[in-house]
């Protein structure tokens, strides 16, 4: 049983000890690196070559049990392994040279040549053994940045998640910002921040939570605009850009489709829109947002010159396109357009359309959203991100540390290649609040995003092979299918991204009495208690097409929950046959997936009851005795569930976790629902009999 958080000492381990296959002996057409080895450094290192050479000697030790030394390369003599610099590379490109007395880890600058230590790692963990292939290649990542938030909790980044996030080819932070060093968790030193981080080759952006409450033409623009984001950069020059998303950048716009005020002030004195029937600004895209940016661009670009200024489209998706991109033809061009890849989207299955909420995996993309402004960014050429997740996580299941679905992932990596090569897409937001967990699906993403690309297919195999054995591979994969066609059936709505999909089988089922009831939450949670999570379940059946659209949802989440459980029950026989010291990993995996299962039976459970309360009140008679009857059911076989599920959150402190919303499906809350659902089941329902 583990406590709460215990599983960032887990996070914290960048080199798993004892990989190395004592069987596994070099080919012909290899080397192995012994003691006999070196590592070199040359003597006018920076802090990021040193700290590559440590971290290649640690993963010696740790992983592969060989000691090997570091020196100067003008004293090292014998076989070394050095680390050089070769500009004349492609941007971000590293060179891996492996000959019988010398591995070259050359990039076109350290911080590639960092990376092409890590490939170092990659390559034996692979073979579980300190061996290389003899040989020559050139490897270039496809997107960069690659963007991720933290993990370990909220704007929060120890120097092992840094680590392990560079290890991974993620190569810049994301921390929310609402004024200098002040994050929504409070204090943090930016500076001291990106310094960490540039000693592993990773930069930071600021995602800004800054209030614009002035209008770019006002004539006191001028002075707030300096005062915020001037003096954001000027007090913090090393962040690598800034991310602009609507909801969070949103000014006092003029666009008459707009209240043309900011969304939180758009309340009277007794708590009712000022004005009504219209978006807030942002979450339109607004004819003077260019004016805005100009002004943004020119006042930060004075401070740091090669500021990256990244403006997502998110909030606005859902506008018809002509003004979306009547929008996109007049934003500067030596800005960064970030899309959203896969959201609103209307995927029609068996005649039901299912529009894609945020985030989704259901629907591998891009969607006809980012299709088309990918196109116009291209014509314009302007530079274009995309946000794709593919940290390993989405909100379609939001209390998990990643999605164990590599064939839907691969989908997506597939896509995302060929709107590389269409449309110049360079750059990922790799995660969003959930943050990044270390998983083998952030590794397969890790050999999708660079060429040459290996097939992925096969490379996964090989994963799965190291992970488990030989023997074992072929039933973990299958197991992968199921898991995979699991999340592919998971249709994402917002009733459920906000609802029970949020938190798991701690989402509770209420009738009527409980209007008040709110999750119990730590006052440091930036969304705690009930803001985005609603625990009473809201869904409109005022149309006979929406009782058809609630149907086809039990049914395609009744098959998730079958997937994931046919996919666990392959595990639960096949974990005896892996070797002792690989079996935890293949335990945690099989707990998760028994969680997602029970997380799609909560779902489930809500949808059903959520019909027959919509039926209570006007039915009468038998037939609403028969309606308390299955609700009563209902109600106590979603208490078993979440009973069930409590062995699952004890047994990994990570389930249950969101770094925004702290715990919302730990044993505390599992309990806090077992009680609430109780007093339905046993006290309120009754009531309604006749």
């Amino acid at each position: 049983m583990e406590r709460n958080y215990q599983f960032r000492e887990r996070m914290m381990v960048v080199h798993k000890k004892n990989r190395r296959d004592p069987d596994r002996k070099k080919a012909a057409n290899e080397i192995e690196i012994d003691s006999t080895w070196t590592i070199t450094i040359p003597r006018d290192y920076d802090k990021l070559t040193e700290k590559s050479c440590r971290d290649l000697e640690d993963y010696f030790f740790t992983s592969m049990g060989v000691s090997v030394r570091v020196m100067f390369e003008d004293e090292a003599e014998g076989k070394t392994i050095a680390y050089t610099v070769d500009p004349t590379l492609d941007e971000n490109s590293y060179r891996f040279t492996v000959t019988e007395d010398k591995v070259t880890l050359c990039g076109v600058d350290t911080r590639a040549a960092s990376q092409a230590g890590f490939y170092l790692e990659d390559l034996m963990n692979l073979c579980e053994a300190p061996v290389l292939t003899i040989g020559e290649e050139v490897r270039t990542p496809l997107y960069s940045p690659r963007m991720i938030h933290s993990g370990y909790a909220l704007d929060k980044f120890p120097e092992e998640h840094i680590r392990a996030i560079a290890h991974a080819g993620i190569n810049a932070l994301l921390i929310f910002v609402e004024d200098i060093d002040f994050t929504p968790h409070g204090y943090l030193d930016f500076n001291d921040l990106c310094y960490r981080a540039a000693e592993w080759g990773v930069d930071v952006y600021a995602y800004s939570y800054m209030k614009s409450r002035v209008y770019p033409e006002g004539p006191e623009a001028e002075e707030f605009y300096e005062n915020l984001y001037g003096r954001l950069f000027e007090r913090c020059p090393y962040f690598k850009g800034v991310i602009f998303v609507g909801e969070s950048c949103e000014f006092p716009s003029k666009d008459p489709h707009t209240t043309g005020i900011l969304r939180l002030d758009n309340i009277d004195g007794d708590g009712n829109p000022i004005v009504n029937g219209k978006p807030s600004p942002g979450w339109w895209p607004c004819y003077d947002f260019p004016l805005w940016l100009n002004m943004i661009k020119r006042i930060i670009r004075s401070k740091k010159p090669d500021a990256d200024i990244v403006f997502w489209t998110y909030n606005w998706g859902y506008v018809e396109e002509k003004y979306r991109l009547e929008l996109l033809r007049n934003i500067p061009t030596d800005l960064t357009l970030l899309v959203t890849f896969e959201m609103f989207e209307d995927v029609v299955r068996e005649g039901i359309a299912n529009r894609t909420v945020d985030y989704t995996l259901f629907f591998e993309g891009p969607g006809k959203y980012f299709t088309s402004e990918a196109k116009l960014a291209k014509e314009r050429g302007i530079k274009l991100y995309a946000m794709t997740n593919t940290g390993g996580l989405t909100w379609d299941i939001g209390t998990i540390p990643y999605e164990p679905a590599p064939y839907q992932w691969m989908k997506r990596y597939n896509n995302m290649r060929e709107m590389h090569e269409n449309y110049g897409l360079c750059g990922t937001m790799d995660s969003h609040h959930y943050g990044f967990y270390p998983s083998f699906i952030s590794e397969l993403a890790k050999w999708a995003f660079h060429k040459p690309t290996p097939d992925l297919n096969e490379m996964l195999r090989r994963i799965t092979v190291r992970d488990y054995s030989e023997e074992t591979a072929d039933d973990v994969l299958k197991a992968y299918e199921y898991f995979s066609e699991g999340i592919n059936c998971l249709i994402s709505t917002n009733e459920d991204q906000y609802g029970p999909f949020r938190v798991g089988p701690s989402y509770p089922i209420l009738l009527f009495r409980d209007t008040d009831a709110e999750f119990p939450s730590v006052p440091y949670a930036p969304h705690g208690g009930n803001e985005i999570c609603n625990p009473m379940y809201v869904y409109d059946l005022s149309t006979q097409g929406q009782w058809d659209k609630i149907n086809y949802e039990i049914k395609c989440h009744t098959k998730t929950a079958d997937m994931y459980d046919a996919g666990c029950k392959i595990l639960e026989k096949v974990i005896p046959l892996i070797p002792e010291k690989k079996q935890y990993e293949a335990k945690l995996l099989l707990n998760m997936g028994y969680f997602i299962r029970n997380a799609a039976r909560t779902t489930v459970n809500v949808k059903e009851f959520k019909k027959r309360k919509e039926l209570l009140l006007a039915s009468e008679g038998e037939e609403r005795n028969r309606l308390v009857d299955e609700m009563i059911e209902i109600a106590n076989r979603d208490i078993e569930n979440a009973k069930e599920t409590i062995a699952f959150v004890d047994f990994d402190s990570r389930l249950g976790y969101e770094p925004t919303m702290e715990y919302m499906c730990d044993r505390e809350h599992l309990e806090w629902k077992i009680n609430l659902t109780k007093g339905v089941a046993e006290e309120e329902l009754p009531t309604y009999r006749v």
